[in-house]
């Protein structure tokens, strides 16, 4: 006696919708709605995932609700078009039947390839089907993973579903007009600016990203980092050669960026900044550093006492604002002197960046060389081990020349006296403002203050200059 279907359940799939129009899923659609008719099944509810793979093992959310519904007997028979559409691994198809067992349910019907789940023979056939779809995938996965490596070799772009910011949609000519803000978004951040005020900055020049959305930290810092607007080509996540299109920027300041970015991440600081001086006071009774603390509507820089603060003596306190303006002024004054002008001029930051990015790429060709070597088996683990040792303490020595180089840009552009920079000083950034005083400044000790005074005594303060 044949088994009435009174709730019969359509399940469509395509892995890639590359134009969006969902034409595969719907095609498979009007094939299963046949097929049910053909056979008189009502059909209850049709699940669709589309662009989704079925061999990835990623989430397919319309199939996990197909087998709940089987599950919980909401559906007494499937329609499918092929095998290979409901399911590409194996493991899979055994969950499948499993399921549609344990619910009873006798009814799986495909469109392509007649077979019955619920016979032996039929399963060994689906179980075969299966099987040669997983292999299938496997060798189409290896097939694109080899053409996008060679791709990247040959410092082609490999496509995307959206252009690059800075470049046209064929992603190999600059746009002039994108180019341009991206080299003033990297001279702003290497000068001491934040990406969160960059990202105001674009908001109110009415920048928009390639999408048409506002910017966000995330997004300007995986612009400014990128190797693409350096000319050169990244692949899963690392650089693997020079790019086919012209660069934006010099790689030398993309290590730059590189370099303040880490320097960030090790800080920590994440908050907008409130305090000009943060990092940069010493006690004058215990030598340990000052942590701002507010109390009431008054910002000060106070000594704290604890391990967790380094182990302050906890007895000073300085109001921040008469401190934060005077040596603000001593850092203004030390810019138009003629003995720093001099330093500045012959300190040839650019070159010795230049130099050290230079040495940073050729130790990483080092390093390349020496993993090509060990896969041949031309060395051992343990020569590898060895030669890899100094090269890396070596990176990270010129890591951290790099990092103390880069510092120093935000003295770029500076007028020449410290009378038009006064008149800017309101229009910086505070984040720009504390970084061209920790360029001047390494930093500053503050003596004991004397018990009732009002204000604040100028020789409590001795700055201990960088430049």
């Amino acid at each position: 006696m044949a088994t009435v279907v009174g709730a019969a359940a359509v399940y469509a799939r395509i892995s890639s919708d590359t134009e969006g129009r969902a034409l595969g899923v719907t095609r498979q659609l009007e094939d299963c709605r046949r097929l049910a008719d053909s056979l008189g099944w009502p059909v209850a509810q049709e699940y669709v995932d589309n662009d989704l793979s079925a061999y990835s093992g990623k989430r397919r959310p319309a199939y996990e609700q197909l087998l709940a519904d089987l599950a919980e007997g909401l559906r007494d028979a499937v329609i499918c078009y092929h095998v290979d559409r409901l399911t590409r691994r194996p493991v899979e198809l055994e969950q499948f039947v499993a399921t549609v067992d344990a619910a009873g349910v006798r009814q799986v019907r495909f469109v392509s390839g007649d077979m019955d789940l619920g016979t032996g023979d039929g399963l060994l056939i689906g179980r075969i089907m299966a099987a040669v779809a997983a292999n299938e995938s496997a060798a189409k996965s290896r097939r694109v993973l080899r053409k996008l490596d060679q791709i990247a070799a040959e410092g082609r772009p490999h496509g995307g579903n959206r252009r690059p910011f800075g470049y046209e949609d064929d992603r190999v000519t600059v746009r002039p007009d994108e180019a341009e803000v991206i080299r003033q978004l990297v001279a702003r951040y290497l000068a001491g600016e934040s990406l969160r005020f960059l990202c105001s900055w674009l908001e109110s020049n009415g920048v928009r990203t390639t999408t048409g959305g506002e910017w966000h930290s995330p997004s300007l810092r995986g612009v400014l980092k990128s190797g693409r607007i350096a000319g050169l080509r990244e692949h899963r996540g690392e650089v693997v050669g020079p790019a086919v299109w012209d660069a934006i920027i010099s790689p030398a300041d993309r290590d730059r960026v590189l370099a303040r970015m880490a320097e960030a991440a090790v800080t920590g600081r994440r908050s907008p900044r409130r305090y000009l001086l943060s990092g940069l006071l010493r006690c004058g009774r215990c030598g340990g550093k000052l942590f701002s603390s507010p109390r009431g509507e008054t910002r000060r820089y106070v000594c704290v006492s604890g391990p967790d603060h380094g182990g302050g003596c906890g007895r000073l306190t300085v109001v921040a604002e008469p401190v934060e303006q005077l040596l603000v002024e001593a850092v203004l004054q030390r810019l138009d002197s003629p003995q720093l002008a001099q330093t500045l001029t012959g300190r040839g930051g650019d070159v010795l960046a230049l130099e050290l990015s230079d040495g940073l790429a050729a130790d990483q060709e080092q390093l390349d060389e020496l993993a090509v070597m060990f896969g041949k088996q031309e060395i051992s683990a343990r020569e590898w081990r060895a030669a890899r040792q100094p090269i890396e303490r070596r990176m990270t020595d010129r890591q951290r020349q790099l990092t103390a180089a880069t510092s120093t840009e935000a003295l770029a552009g500076l007028p020449g006296n410290s009378g038009p920079l006064r008149q800017q000083w309101a229009e910086l950034s505070l984040t720009r403002q504390a970084a061209i005083v920790s360029a001047v400044i390494d930093h500053a000790v503050i003596a004991p203050g004397q018990p009732g005074s009002r204000s604040l005594d100028p020789t409590r303060v001795r700055p201990v200059w960088r430049l």
